[in-house]
């Protein structure tokens, strides 16, 4: 039976606690579900990327393909979720995505996927306001999208 066969993804935050923690509203917010959530330190979360996303009539209308600069910017709210907590100090007023380096597309990822993202701090300069982030984004276990990523607390940024 396989529709039995698959269970959930757990929910460790759910859309609306998501919603608490990021600034982002349709059509922008592009986390759906928090499966595994370290505050400071980590998080792997997900987007369910569906038909209805309202990217796909433009891109492309024949082969809808999720551009990847909107899987970076998911990657990038999912580090949001790591980094907007208080023992960190960041704050939804102040924190922005400052850069990103080494960003590598694997696959393509279309409607129908469940894009699994992953972010790990690996360096915190408190004094500068900066933070690096490593992000993996999966389809099914396969790598589709990775980087390096930097955010800032503070005056600046996007």
């Amino acid at each position: 039976m396989v529709e039995g066969g698959y269970p959930a993804f757990p929910s460790v935050l759910d859309i609306n606690q998501i919603r608490n923690i990021l600034p982002h509203r349709f059509p922008f917010l592009l986390v759906d579900r928090v499966i595994e959530y370290n505050p400071g330190v980590s998080a792997v979360a997900i987007k369910n990327v569906t038909i209805n996303d309202n990217f796909f009539p433009g891109h492309f209308p024949e082969r809808p393909i999720m551009p990847g600069v909107l899987m970076v910017e998911a990657m990038a709210q999912v580090g949001g979720l790591v980094m907007l907590q208080p023992e960190v100090g960041g704050s939804r007023e102040n924190f922005f995505f400052a850069g990103i380096d080494k960003v590598r597309f694997r696959k393509p990822v279309i409607a129908g996927d469940t894009l699994v993202m992953r972010m790990t701090l690996i360096k915190l300069q408190k004094r500068f306001g900066i933070a690096k982030m490593e992000g993996k984004a999966y389809v099914g276990g396969e790598v589709v999208c990775e980087g390096e990523f930097l955010m800032a607390t503070g005056s600046g940024g996007e």
